[in-house]
């Protein structure tokens, strides 16, 4: 380890660096009318700042990872009677959304043989450095089209350095599917199960939700801002789809950088206003799964919150991947600085854990968590396509939606914490932080000591390894300040 002084210069530039950012960011968002995005109430509600205001009536059904979710798309789009639109970061022909069953492009040409197929799909990378380029796209989307009624457009209106990076599917403006999950097999196949057995590769874990009711409309209306402004047809308004008997309410949230798009001329960054909410709220729980942990903005809230306990119980799991596509040091270097925070709250009791997934058994590789989700007091969640990073919290384009129905949010957090656990669900109920004290943190521990040991454990769940010092955590800090401008 470097001696303190050298720690504490990395500090003090790092934590000037991010001071930095978040100014930059607060004024940046102060001239397009959002400063309410960047410094909002910490009452955990709805973002003010959205275009789209909360919905009743809604049905949620949520997915954990791309055997449950695929299938239910696949079915969705089979079922079309209208109209079929798609909107993702990369779109793969020969992608299998089922086991045995036809690929990506069987699978919308067939359809559109029927009703209108649309695929909005991001232009790529202008520099072929960075995946996928332009050709790249250009040629996959020939793949997926070519010779179809499929109607394909590329949307090269990013911020430079950025991409779009939703994933959205709607069929006939009366359901919808918002989260994490790409139609692609690009970095890694999504057709992955819950229990993540051993196979050919990464394993996958992803979260996304299927909607009913007046919610669809309104990501129906953020498809048709996107394809009106380079779609090669037009489109006509989406219909307001009726509200379900005994629905929830919830809010469509995004994040639109500005000068994209002419009715968002001044942008929308209602995710980042729905996180600071709910974050700066938090009394005993948060937990996040997430490809990336290094927004300023969030870390920042979080290392309040553990230098300064809301509450005795209040514990943060962060679950991230062991092996990121990049930002690799900048999420184990903020993890560092949680940790750090953990340390200086003066108890003797450690309230953060960052931890990652595993195959289990011999030879298992890594699971990428991919997920986009949080839920904080098992009041509020969000499922999307939003890292916690300034790309999805500024500069890509994201759409998430976000839940404030306790009774909702427990159950999806139970559901993800039997999935990464192992255990049944008498044994994770109760109070969460009992079941960080006894479980979490336990097998995390004992699982990386393990892997370390023998090279594999019995079960998925591991401590994040290979967390950093300080000096690996700048890279974060200066990506924003360089690259999201």
């Amino acid at each position: 380890m470097a001696p303190y002084p050298l720690n504490r210069l990395d500090d003090l530039v790092g934590e000037t660096i991010e001071r930095l950012v978040r100014a930059h960011h607060t004024r940046r968002l102060r001239r397009h009318g959002s400063e309410g995005a960047i410094d909002p109430p910490a009452d955990g509600g709805w973002a003010s700042t959205a275009a789209f205001a909360p919905r009743s009536g809604c049905c949620i059904e949520p997915f954990l990872d791309g055997a449950e979710a695929l299938p239910r798309v696949a079915d969705a789009i089979r079922s079309a009677r209208s109209h079929v639109h798609l909107a993702g970061w990369h779109f793969d022909a020969s992608f299998q959304l089922e086991e045995d069953g036809p690929d990506l492009r069987e699978l919308l040409a067939e359809t559109a043989e029927r009703v209108d197929v649309r695929v909005l799909a991001w232009a790529g990378a202008p520099l072929p450095l960075f995946h996928p380029a332009r050709r790249e796209v250009r040629e996959a989307c020939e793949k997926l089209a070519g010779g179809t009624r499929i109607s394909i457009a590329l949307d090269a209106r990013e911020r430079p350095f950025h991409c779009h990076h939703e994933k959205l599917v709607v069929v006939d403006d009366e359901v919808a599917f918002v989260g994490g999950i790409d139609l692609t097999a690009l970095a890694g196949n999504r057709l992955d199960s819950n229990d993540h057995p051993p196979r050919d590769g990464l394993g996958w874990h992803d979260t996304a939700l299927r909607l009913e009711g007046p919610l669809v409309a309104d990501v129906a209306r953020h498809f048709h801002t996107r394809w009106h402004a380079v779609g090669p047809d037009g489109l006509p308004e989406p219909g307001g789809p009726l509200s379900v008997d005994g629905g929830v309410e919830a809010q469509f949230v995004r994040t639109v950088p500005e000068r994209l798009y002419e009715p968002l001329r001044d942008g929308e960054w209602s995710i980042l206003e729905s996180y600071l909410r709910a974050l700066r709220a938090a009394e005993r729980l948060v937990y996040l799964e997430s490809q990336f942990l290094w927004s300023p903005e969030v870390t920042f809230v979080l290392a309040e919150k553990l230098r300064r306990p809301p509450s005795d119980d209040f514990r943060v799991i962060a679950l991230l991947p062991a092996q990121p596509n990049n930002g690799a040091d900048d999420s184990r270097g903020q993890v560092g600085l949680l940790i750090d925070a953990d340390k200086e709250s003066g108890g003797d009791t450690a309230r953060f854990l960052a931890c990652t997934l595993y195959q289990p058994g011999p030879g298992g590789n890594p699971v990428y968590v991919h997920s986009k989700a949080a839920v904080v007091d098992d009041v509020w969640l969000t499922i999307g396509s939003a890292n916690l990073n300034e790309h999805s919290l500024f500069n890509d384009t994201e759409c998430n939606v976000v839940v404030r129905d306790p009774e909702l949010v427990r159950e999806v957090r139970l559901r993800l914490w039997e999935e990464h656990l192992e255990r049944p669900r008498e044994e994770i109920e109760g109070d969460p932080a009992r079941v960080f004290d006894e479980l979490w943190k336990p097998l995390a521990e004992e699982r990386l000591e393990r892997r370390k040991r023998d090279g594999w454990a019995d079960g998925k769940l591991t401590l994040l390894p290979r967390v950093s010092r300080r000096a690996e955590a700048l890279w974060g800090p200066l990506n924003s300040l360089v690259v999201d401008g």
